[in-house]
């Protein structure tokens, strides 16, 4: 009896068959999901996180607004030369123009910098978008820039623990608000040569923790043929040094690819191949051929930013909020923010098994989850 009942495991378990197929009879109407989720997530809005590292000068504000097409954030240099060049000291939280204190790290006298945070809900054709900027004004200004990029890293770190804590409580919130950084901007000064030592060491270290994309800040003070070569030099100490810059490519080349996931590879191939971004920004209107458009004139000419014989500011606009801003948001979820966690939750566990057998380690976790960052 027993070899002639059936398996049940055999019977209900099949994984080699295909799933069927079926042709509705009838319109069932399931396909206004998308719209559901669609006007479910604009009456939510969404929230983007941007971090702008670089040295003072080289128009880190201004490129931020011309990218979002408003005055977000003002010059964090020196207006004058009696004043005191930026530390970093504490982080602000700026909302329409207040300024809060929001957070305080000081990690040796050495090495101290500044950031601020600056937060706008913008709005385009319905769609919400609260968008945070971190600057760092004063990063690699110092004459000892020993170990100046332990407050930024530490500064995101802390983001994926409170996000982490958050989660953890049993009576979490509904919503989580995000505060962790979705992307960062790294400005590299258009000296025609290479990579800073600093700057090599930063955008390594960076890119462990966050989606880095490095940019060419002032473009315009080269020409076509010393940008090209900057940016060939760029790519191959990116490459030799092994830093992860954004967006990451896949490796399964043999999974088979649909038609629109070709496209997106191709797309992702073409945006490696550009980085580093040679950018201009500019606020200020000019006239080109009878219409205002923005970008700088000189004495030798005019540079109209959103023209791409120019500079590449028009691919970084798309590429940064047209094509992959859900991805990075995504990616920061997936990616960095899962690799925290995961070496979060297995020292929590470490530090349980370690605790005596008697003894609970609420207390112990709870230290654990918020100190280890």
């Amino acid at each position: 009896m027993a070899s002639g009942a059936p398996s049940i495991a055999s019977s209900t378990v099949s994984t080699a068959d295909p799933v069927k197929k079926v042709t509705l009879t009838s319109y069932v109407g399931f396909d206004k999901i998308t719209e559901q989720i669609e006007k479910k997530l604009l009456k939510r809005g969404f929230a983007f996180n941007l971090m702008v590292v670089g040295r003072t000068g080289l128009g880190k504000s201004t490129l931020v607004n011309t990218l979002f097409a408003a005055h977000l954030i003002d010059s964090s240099a020196p207006k004058k030369a009696a004043d005191a060049v930026k530390q970093t000291t504490e982080i602000h939280s700026v909302t329409h123009g207040a300024r809060l204190p929001y957070y305080v790290s000081v990690l040796n006298e050495a090495a101290v910098l500044t950031t601020s945070l600056f937060i706008a809900v913008l709005e385009e054709k319905g769609v919400k978008l609260k968008l945070t900027i971190t600057d760092t004004p004063g990063y690699g200004d110092q004459v000892n820039n020993e170990n100046c990029w332990e407050p930024i890293i530490k500064y995101i770190k802390e983001q994926y623990s409170q996000y982490l804590r958050k989660e953890l409580t049993p009576a979490r919130e509904k919503r989580i608000v995000d505060t962790r950084v979705h992307a960062i901007l790294f400005f590299i000064s258009p000296t025609g040569h290479a990579l800073t030592p600093l700057d090599i060491t930063v955008m390594r270290k960076l890119s462990e923790f966050a989606n880095v994309i490095p940019v060419i800040a002032k473009a315009d003070t080269m020409t076509m043929e010393e940008r090209a070569a900057f940016k060939r030099r760029i790519k191959e100490e990116i490459e030799f040094h092994g830093i992860r810059a954004y967006p990451y490519v896949d490796i399964e080349d043999d999974v088979v690819l649909s038609e629109s996931d070709r496209i997106e590879k191709q797309t992702v191939q073409m945006i490696r191949d550009m980085i580093p971004f040679a950018v201009v920004g500019s606020e200020r209107n000019i006239v080109v051929d009878g219409k205002a458009v923005r970008g700088r004139r000189t004495r030798y000419g005019m540079i109209n930013v959103e023209n791409e014989n120019h500079c590449e500011f028009v691919h970084l606009r798309n590429f940064l909020t047209r094509t992959h801003l859900q991805d990075l948001i995504e990616t920061t979820a997936m990616v960095h923010y899962e690799a925290f966690r995961t070496k979060q939750l297995l020292a929590l566990k470490e530090s349980s098994a370690a605790a005596s057998p008697g003894r609970p380690s609420v207390d112990n976790s709870q230290t654990t989850t918020t100190t280890s960052a």
